[in-house]
């Protein structure tokens, strides 16, 4: 039986590089794939919307309420153009991406058929920026590049060259057999973990010593929530058990939230039969006050606490499931490549993980807090790897792309 080909929506802006992308178009639509055209009104504008349909063999969005609009027909039908094309996307292609049009969708700004549908996507999505050298290194463009690539859009830079402008300089759009062959694997490793489910952590517990104060961490969660993201965008069922300190995903992803280790040692004792990998990412504290105090202390008086050791959660997960796929995290401080292999192995013998993922909290660039990090992946069978510092969105592909294969 032939599968079902993937769904590509391709974004047109207007920059003067769009005219080559119905090349692109024809292309795709030759190998098979469902292609719909987007087009900002401006774009339209400049070259029409013709040739987009005549190779894509659809009408061409462009109009949020094209006239005469029937409000009623919507809520008979319960279909609007625009998050119907968003659901039905396998990926979307951005090119040309001008400076305006990334600035829009870095602020969330949806104001337009081409934004609004950008907004209601979970698809996977391909930026193509095409524009004069100036504007690409001007600061607010590269500050919402980087901003877009935090949340996991995959960005296709410019390339140098003569630009339309009569500069010479980055700026031009990528070889259309670049896009081409960049959406190409993008489609392939998309949706890799459908029919998976997953269960992550992420945040720090908080370990009461009165009825306001407590023992914490630095733990933001953003690690935890960069995996899920990441699963949930490759096809998983992900359900996220998140601090309540923690930041949130960006997608709409199923959470549990918990306060201290005890609360989140029931939840996950609760779910993980059901689950087949989890990313235990959270920040467990070590220790909790033997008898927390009710109320809140006096803090001109002295106060001396006694501190209990807190479960190792990590090490009852494969009791409660056997057949679980279960990486977990090592915080070291300040320790060389060498040492933090050892401490990994370490920590795969007395969890018995498949993988433990390694990373320094004593820098200030990575790690708590930081939306970077730097690991190292040890696994109980094979090679060690050292993946350098990235954002966490990028190295949470990483690591997923290092385990599937």
């Amino acid at each position: 039986m032939k599968s079902k080909m993937q769904t590509i929506i391709l974004c047109v802006s207007a920059g003067i590089a769009a005219y080559k992308l119905v090349e692109l178009v024809n292309k795709l639509r030759r190998q098979g794939h469902p292609i719909h055209v987007i087009m900002t009104p401006h774009a339209v504008s400049m070259f029409g919307s013709r040739a987009f349909e005549k190779a894509s063999g659809n009408p061409v969005k462009y109009e949020l309420f094209p006239q005469p609009y029937r409000f009623k027909k919507i809520l008979q039908q319960r279909k609007v153009d625009h998050i119907d094309l968003a659901d039905r996307a396998d990926l979307f292609v951005i090119a040309p991406a001008t400076a305006n049009t990334i600035g829009k969708i870095a602020s969330g700004i949806a104001d337009d058929f081409l934004t609004t549908t950008l907004l209601a996507t979970t698809a996977p999505i391909l930026i193509c920026p095409s524009m004069n050298s100036h504007m690409w290194i001007h600061p607010a463009v590269q500050q919402n590049i980087n901003l877009l690539k935090s949340r996991g859009y995959c960005i296709l830079p410019p390339v140098p060259g003569p630009l339309a402008c009569g500069y010479d300089g980055i700026g031009r759009l990528p070889e259309i057999s670049a896009i081409y062959n960049k959406i190409i694997d993008l489609l392939k490793n998309s949706k890799r973990l459908k029919g998976k489910k997953i269960l992550v952590t992420a945040g720090g517990t908080f370990e009461a010593i009165d009825g306001v104060r407590g023992i914490s961490n630095r733990s933001s969660g953003k690690m935890g929530a960069a995996i899920a993201d990441v699963c949930y965008k490759e096809g998983a069922a992900v359900l996220l058990l998140r601090a309540r300190s923690a930041v949130h995903p960006t997608y709409p992803i199923k959470e549990q939230e918990f306060e201290n280790a005890s609360e989140l040692s029931a939840l996950i004792k609760h779910h993980i039969k059901d689950f087949d990998i989890v990313f235990h990412t959270a920040a467990v504290s070590d220790y909790a006050v033997e008898s927390p105090l009710t109320g809140k202390l006096d803090s001109v008086k002295s106060l001396t606490l006694k501190l209990k050791p807190t479960e190792k959660i990590i090490s009852k997960m494969k009791e409660w499931n056997p057949n679980i796929l279960l990486i977990g995290f090592k915080a070291v401080w300040n320790l060389t490549e060498k040492e933090k292999i050892k401490e990994g192995n370490r920590k795969l013998q007395s969890s018995k993980a498949d993988y433990v993922v390694v990373n320094d909290i004593s820098r200030t660039d990575i790690g708590f807090q930081n939306d970077n990090n730097e690991v190292v992946l040890v696994a109980r069978k094979g090679e060690p790897k050292n993946i350098p510092k990235m954002s966490k969105i990028d190295l949470s592909s990483k690591i997923i792309d290092a385990i599937i294969r």
